[in-house]
């Protein structure tokens, strides 16, 4: 008997084990996927943030109507940063940009004072800038109003395409991963049916029943959870700063957001599928009678 006892402690805990391992390659797949989508949207937000309108002013403009359209400017719902630029800077920067000297203009420069409006990334699309155009256009002193028309339709065009089959992954990913953990559960309950079919016969109840195997899949999913945030972490720690390249621009992209849905979605994962999945296939058992368990 304290053989056959020792055996099956042996056999409970390689099965703790090896459910233990499997939910953590579940769940670090997972996270990794949630981290890819995260990356995905920022780097669609930096792009489109990086975009932005010029809005030319006419050589005539005074100044209460330059201050006037600076103001509608910065108080528009497109606008995140309103950047003045003068006749002479502008002049300076294409100089600058061709390498070489165009000569001083003296106050005749064919190129014009404008406002350069960085935009929110939710407003960096053709329809939304569509609308307010022409609201632009009747702004006192406003000549013309140019955005980079191309590139914001290849974004419009692009982005949702992609949008779409992260998301597609995402579900997949995420069915897969609750059937391979439902499986594994189900494996390790149905290693002690014996036991649960012993319980029901000395009359304990279901939730007394339920309640040890709940508890170890609640232990076995913060387990797992917490070692796929640690290699997670890991990972990208050593991208950053011990393989060479991490740069400020990486930091911006995996930000506390993405990093903060990323384990938040690995720690639920993995408490509320084990634990779920252990109830469900406890329940399975309970209502199955001692002749059919056996017959199993």
């Amino acid at each position: 008997m304290a053989k056959n006892r020792k055996k099956q402690r042996k056999a409970g805990r390689f099965g703790t084990v090896t459910t233990c391992i499997s939910t953590t390659l579940v769940l670090l797949l997972l996270g990794l996927v949630v981290l890819f989508v995260g990356i995905g949207n920022n780097f669609s937000k930096q792009l489109r943030e990086g975009l932005t309108v010029e809005v030319l002013l006419n050589d005539s403009i005074k100044h209460t109507e330059l201050l006037q359209t600076q103001a509608v400017l910065h108080k528009a719902p497109y606008a995140r940063k309103v950047d003045y630029i003068s006749k002479e800077r502008g002049t300076r920067e294409i100089n600058e940009a061709l390498q070489d000297d165009l000569g001083e203009f003296l106050g005749d420069s064919p190129i014009p004072a404008e406002f350069e409006v960085y935009l929110q990334a939710g407003y960096a699309n053709l329809d939304s800038l569509a609308r307010y155009e022409k609201q632009i256009k009747a702004l006192p002193g406003v000549m013309d109003v140019t955005y980079p028309r191309d590139v914001m339709e290849s974004l419009d065009r692009t982005i949702p395409s992609v949008g779409l089959v992260l998301l597609v992954v995402a579900l997949l990913l995420a069915l897969v991963s609750f059937s391979l953990i439902n499986n594994t559960m189900r494996m390790s309950v149905y290693a002690r049916r014996y036991s649960i079919a012993t319980m029901k016969l000395v009359g304990a109840s279901w939730g007394f029943i339920r309640r040890p195997f709940i508890w170890q899949a609640f232990r076995i999913g913060l387990a797992a959870a917490l070692i796929a945030g640690l290699l997670l972490g890991g990972a990208l720690y050593y991208l950053q700063f011990e393989a060479g390249t991490g740069d400020i621009y990486l930091n911006q992209l995996v930000t506390p957001e993405v990093w903060a849905a990323t384990l938040g979605t690995v720690l639920v994962c993995g408490l509320g599928l084990t634990m779920a999945c252990a109830y469900f296939s406890v329940n399975r058992l309970l209502h199955c009678s001692t002749a059919e368990v056996h017959l199993k």
